[in-house]
């Protein structure tokens, strides 16, 4: 899968199946939109591309935004990749490109750059300066820049349509079974490995200190999860915890993961941890060895998992 910063697509990327949009989380809502781009691949023989925003035009937006991301960049890729994607273009979302008009997004980008043949869009889907373009005004275009517009249904189970917004709201309430279900796989937060204040360490539990950076922040508490190092198909079975750590006074969110029987140096490392089971709310302790006998307890459950 071939990855490009701006429109300069090559020759053989041109003429192909243009997907829009975020992809946040590239749930089955998503997934069922790739399937169906999949199959006008092979019947018009054409490849895949993906036209998605860097920021994500909303954070861009409401700069009060900070944690919103179900999925990083390089996660987001990976799964493209899986879904038949053949190339991906991120563009940079700054105030010049929020600024384009849009009939120049589809006469200059759409038609000239990309020579898209067909669009996937949600029926939603805005854009130009203002956000002023929309799926209408793409499909009064369609003769006149040779392409043609396909806007799929959105995914309903139980009534609720699949989306990035509704994970996010699942994931803050704590409903990882369900979240996982939506995207068919482990949610998870990758990372770098950084040096902590070693309160983990001081009580019996070192951990790997992890920045969650902008992704969304899922209900603080105690969690199972699996690790993967970089490049790495082996996961480590460990626990987690996403939160405050009021019992130690800190304020800032940090994702700390202590990995069952492990011994080894994983400063710097780049690390994968998914979420398999959500155990219980964070919650303040009197002091740590009160901490540490819920630790004790929520390990059990952890290695259950």
């Amino acid at each position: 899968m071939k990855l490009y910063k701006d429109f300069n697509i090559s020759k053989n990327h041109k003429r192909s199946i243009i997907l829009i949009g975020n992809f946040d989380g590239v749930h089955v809502g998503h997934q069922k939109l790739f399937k169906l781009a999949n199959t006008y691949k092979k019947k018009f023989n054409l490849n895949i591309g993906v036209l998605t925003f860097e920021p994500m035009p909303k954070m861009f937006f409401n700069k009060d935004i900070k944690n919103f991301r179900i999925s990083n960049i390089n996660k987001k890729n990976v799964i493209l990749k899986s879904l038949g994607v053949d190339f991906v273009i991120t563009q940079k979302f700054d105030k010049k490109f929020s600024k384009l008009k849009s009939d120049f997004f589809i006469k200059e980008i759409l038609s000239k750059k990309l020579k898209a043949q067909y669009i996937f869009v949600s029926n939603n889907f805005r854009f130009g300066n203002k956000r002023e373009g929309n799926v209408k005004q793409l499909i009064e275009n369609e003769e006149k820049y040779h392409y043609k517009i396909v806007k799929p249904q959105p995914l309903i189970l139980n009534k609720k349509v699949i989306s990035s917004t509704y994970i996010r709201s699942l994931l803050e309430k704590g409903q990882l079974k369900k979240t996982n279900k939506l995207l068919s796989r482990n949610w998870s937060i990758e990372g770098i490995v950084q040096k902590g204040r070693q309160q983990g360490k001081k009580i019996g539990f070192p951990t790997c200190n992890i920045d969650i950076k902008d992704y969304v922040i899922a209900m603080p508490g105690v969690y199972a999860v699996k690790v993967k190092q970089k490049n790495s198909n082996k996961s480590l079975k460990a626990i987690a915890n996403l939160g405050y750590r009021p019992t130690f006074n800190q304020k800032k969110i940090l994702l700390e993961v202590h990995i069952f029987n492990f011994s080894g140096n994983l400063y710097n490392k780049y690390l994968s941890v998914e979420f398999t089971n959500f155990i219980r709310k964070e919650k303040k302790f009197k002091n740590a060895d009160q901490l540490k006998k819920q630790i004790q307890s929520d390990l059990k459950v952890a290695k259950k998992s």
